[in-house]
C-alpha cells in the first residue's frame, strides 16, 4: 500500500467483527500495533489472537463506548502499554430499527444514539488531548451512506449518522492547524455479520442490497478497510472533514 506506519499505534473500537475486526488486521499488518476495543471480550480476544498469530502486536480492552470512564480507562491503557495514540478508528455502533418513524421508540433512540453519536464524542474527547500532546495524529469515524442521504426506515440510525458526519468536520476544522485529521468513513452495504443475519431473516433482503449498488454486489470489509488506512495515511495528508462513501456507486444514482 506504500504506507509507512510501522511502530505507530492505532485504537479500533468495534473491533471484535466486521469492518472493526477488518481494519485492526489491515492495520497490524502495515506494521502498527493496535489496541482491539469491543464489548464482545471473546470477539475481541480473537481479533487479538489473529494479529499475534500473523506476527503483529495487539492487546484487548474491553470497553462501551457509552460509558465515559471506560472511555477513559481505553485511552488510559493505549498509552500505559504502548505509549502513544496515533490512529484511532471510532466504529463501534449499532443497528436495530426495523420500522417508520413513528413506530420506534425512546429506548430505541436512546440506544442508537448512545453508541453512535454519544460513543464517537466520547472517543474524540479523550484522543484529541493525546494526539495535541504528541503533536498530531489521524482520527477516522465510521458513518455511513444513511449519513450523507435518506435511509426509509431507520431514520434514527440516519440521524446518528448524520451526526457523526456533524461531529466530525466540527472536529476536523477546530484542530486542522494542530496537525490533527478527522475524517469519516461511510460504508453502503457490507458483507457483516450483521448484513447476513438479515439475510437469513429475508433473503429478498440479499438481491435488493445488490441492486442499489450499481457495481452489482454489496461491499466488503476489507474494502472499507483500505479506505480507513488510506484516511490516515501521510496520503491523505491535504484531507480533513471529509466523508468518504465506500458504497459502489450508490450515491452517484
Amino acid at each position: 500500500m506504500g504506507i509507512t506506519f510501522a511502530g505507530q499505534v492505532a485504537v479500533v473500537t468495534g473491533a471484535g467483527a466486521g469492518i472493526g475486526r477488518a481494519t485492526a488486521l489491515a492495520f497490524a499488518g502495515e506494521g502498527l500495533k493496535v489496541v482491539v476495543a469491543d464489548l464482545d471480550v471473546t470477539s475481541g480476544e480473537g481479533t487479538v489472537e489473529q494479529i499475534e498469530a500473523a506476527g503483529g502486536s495487539a492487546v484487548f480492552v474491553r470497553c462501551d463506548v457509552t460509558i465515559e470512564t471506560q472511555v477513559k480507562h481505553l485511552m488510559e491503557m493505549t498509552i500505559s502499554t504502548y505509549g502513544r495514540l496515533d490512529y484511532a478508528f471510532n466504529n463501534a455502533g449499532i443497528e436495530i430499527e426495523q420500522g417508520r418513524l413513528a413506530d420506534g421508540t425512546q429506548d430505541e433512540f436512546d440506544a442508537i444514539m448512545g453508541v453512535n453519536v454519544k460513543g464517537v464524542w466520547l472517543c474524540m474527547k479523550y484522543q484529541l488531548p493525546l494526539m495535541l500532546a504528541q503533536g498530531g495524529g489521524a482520527i477516522v469515524n465510521t458513518a455511513s451512506v444513511a449519513g450523507l442521504g435518506a435511509a426509509p426506515k431507520m431514520s434514527i440510525y440516519s440521524a446518528s449518522k448524520h451526526a457523526v458526519i456533524g461531529l466530525t468536520k466540527s472536529a476536523a476544522i477546530e484542530y486542522a492547524k494542530k496537525h490533527i485529521r478527522v475524517n469519516a468513513v461511510c460504508p453502503g452495504v457490507i458483507d457483516t455479520d450483521m448484513f447476513r443475519r438479515a439475510y437469513e431473516a429475508d433473503p429478498r433482503k440479499a438481491e435488493f442490497a445488490a441492486a442499489m449498488h450499481p457495481v452489482g454486489r454489496i461491499g466488503k470489509v476489507e474494502e472499507v478497510a483500505s479506505a480507513v488506512l488510506y484516511l490516515c495515511s501521510d496520503g491523505a495528508a491535504f484531507t480533513t472533514g471529509h466523508a468518504l462513501a465506500v458504497d459502489g456507486g450508490a450515491l452517484a444514482i
